[in-house]
């Protein structure tokens, strides 16, 4: 479940959150308890992540299309 603050994190910074949780996943060392909640966390993260690259996507093939039908009206 995101949360409002999750939905606000810019992309740059949930995506150091969570390349530090895969850092901490691999490390190993933690509890059963602490790893799921890592997990957890960490799909939350790549959530945030995919709808920011998923809006500049949106973004990018808009410009693309508005820039191409400009082409097209010369």
């Amino acid at each position: 479940m995101s949360s409002k603050t999750d939905e606000a994190l810019p992309y740059e910074q949930a995506r150091d959150e969570l390349i530090e949780v895969v850092r901490r996943l691999e490390a190993g060392g933690t509890t059963l308890e602490e790893s799921l909640a890592l997990w957890e966390r960490g799909e939350e993260l790549a959530k945030v992540c995919r709808r920011w690259l998923e809006g500049a996507r949106a973004r990018l093939d808009a410009a693309l299309a508005e820039e191409s039908e400009e082409e097209d009206a010369e």
